[in-house]
């Protein structure tokens, strides 16, 4: 599974990349988690505001922080 962070490094994009590996920790899955900065390759998904949250180059999530359990059934959703 391959999950990407969109955000160029508020507290919110902080926040959503600490509950995304709690997510995946939690459902005790394999899953390649990276952030991208980039505001390029963040409009390049389509996300015009961040938080975005990305699985397996599918936009599931943006411009809010969801809970960790919105996190968790996107995962699951997803996977």
């Amino acid at each position: 599974m391959d999950i990407k962070i969109l955000g160029t490094g508020c507290p919110k994009c902080k926040t959503l990349e600490k509950l995304t590996r709690e997510a995946v920790s939690d459902l005790g899955i394999e899953a390649n988690i990276t952030k991208e900065e980039d505001i390029i390759k963040i409009m390049g998904f389509g996300v015009l505001h961040t938080p975005g949250l990305v699985i397996n180059n599918k936009v599931v999530m943006s411009g809010r922080l969801p809970s960790l359990s919105e996190i968790k059934n996107s995962i699951t959703e997803n996977n």
